[in-house]
């Protein structure tokens, strides 16, 4: 261990909260609040929630998650879907996201959710979609945190839906919607069966990030890479297994080469069993390794965590110092589907800064980490 890193103070879960954080994977329909989900279950009249308790019902959520298979964490969203089938509700939880976030020190955010899911109830996909817009547009004005929505198609659906969605998520580029994912099991369900709605997505000059190497291996995110065009890779912990092969690890060193973001989310990645356990995560080699890593939480409701957890996480159990935690922030904000503009406004305006004020703070000095991003 380096002579930084046994100088550096410990770092509070109360100072970790005022570092700037930037956040790339969070699913809107992983994140709501308890409370939330309670009245809103019942002013659609649903009944299928564990608990009429805030407090029971988020450890129902957790406790649902937290069983070390992704087809066992997905079942939580259910519950929040079926509440989530009116535009007031979408735009209720997609404002209260915001403000949640803007409350824990978020300073960009990057929601996504398959719309799709939300139409139950007659709501068109136009109108789910300009519901959470506005519950977006709200949120930022409320907080001043600037957000973004990502369209996320499913592995497991017919392609054809996935090109719809990818024309959906196209139509509404310029009123806050930044990119296209695919989600869901991997396993049995190729990236390379949704080829033509990636190459719409690139026909366009749009943003890609794909969920992969989560629960399959390597082959997942080269897929991903390579026949769908990914510029980010959403998880990505499996790719360590490349760096184990005898042929050099060739799809490793591509991402490194050429600066593919992961976003990496260590609570999230051990309740999915995409890894035993904190020890065995592989957030520190690829950190070490000068991959461009960045920290989220995935689903703060499922997983019980915020960006404050997931950063003192990484802190505890990594070793990372506020400089570095400075560079997980900047990596997200390089890596974010917004404006270069504004990407350099919220890196020299409000990251830096903060960071700055924090070091102050404690008394410690600027130094760059060893790796680049």
């Amino acid at each position: 261990m380096s002579s930084e890193k046994d100088a550096a103070p410990t770092l509070s879960a109360d100072l970790l909260k005022r570092a700037p954080k930037v956040l790339l994977h969070e699913h809107l329909d992983g994140g709501l609040r308890p409370e939330t989900c309670l009245e809103l279950a019942d002013a659609c009249g649903y009944e299928g929630l564990p608990s009429d308790d805030p407090t029971t019902l988020a450890e129902s959520f957790a406790a649902g998650a937290d069983r070390k298979s992704l087809p066992l964490y997905l079942e939580g969203f259910a519950h929040t879907i079926a509440v989530m089938q009116s535009a007031e509700a979408l735009s209720r939880c997609a404002r209260e996201a915001l403000e949640d976030l803007a409350a824990d020190g978020v300073v960009y955010a990057e929601l996504r959710f398959a719309p799709h899911f939300h139409t139950q109830e007659g709501l068109g996909l136009d109108g789910v979609m300009e519901a959470v817009l506005d519950g977006l547009r709200e949120g930022s004005l409320r907080t001043g945190i600037s957000a973004r929505l990502i369209v996320c198609a499913m592995r497991n659906e017919d392609p054809e839906l996935s090109e719809r969605l990818a024309t959906l998520a196209v139509r509404y580029r310029d009123a806050g919607c930044s990119g296209f994912d695919l989600a869901g099991e991997e396993a049995g369900h190729p990236a390379n069966h949704h080829v033509r709605a990636f190459q719409l997505i690139q026909r366009e000059n749009f943003s890609i990030t794909i969920h992969a190497g989560e629960s399959f291996g390597p082959a997942s995110i080269w897929q991903a890479l390579q026949y769908c065009g990914a510029h980010r890779i959403g998880h990505g912990v499996r790719l360590v297994e490349d760096l184990e092969e005898a042929a050099a690890g060739r799809l490793a060193q591509y991402v490194l080469d050429h600066r593919i973001p992961l976003e990496l989310c260590i609570s999230s990645n051990i309740h999915t069993g995409a890894t035993e356990s904190y020890e065995s995560h592989p957030f520190p080699t690829l950190w070490e390794g000068g991959y461009r890593v960045t920290l989220n939480t995935d689903n703060r409701l499922m997983s019980a965590t915020t960006m404050t957890q997931e950063y003192l996480l990484a802190h505890q159990h990594y070793d990372l110092n506020l400089n570095d935690l400075e560079k997980l922030a900047i990596n997200g904000m390089k890596s974010a589907f917004a404006p270069y503009a504004e990407r350099i406004r919220l890196i020299y305006d409000e990251i830096k800064p903060g960071y700055a004020a924090l070091r102050a703070e404690l008394g410690i000095p600027e130094r760059h980490p060893h790796h680049r991003s």
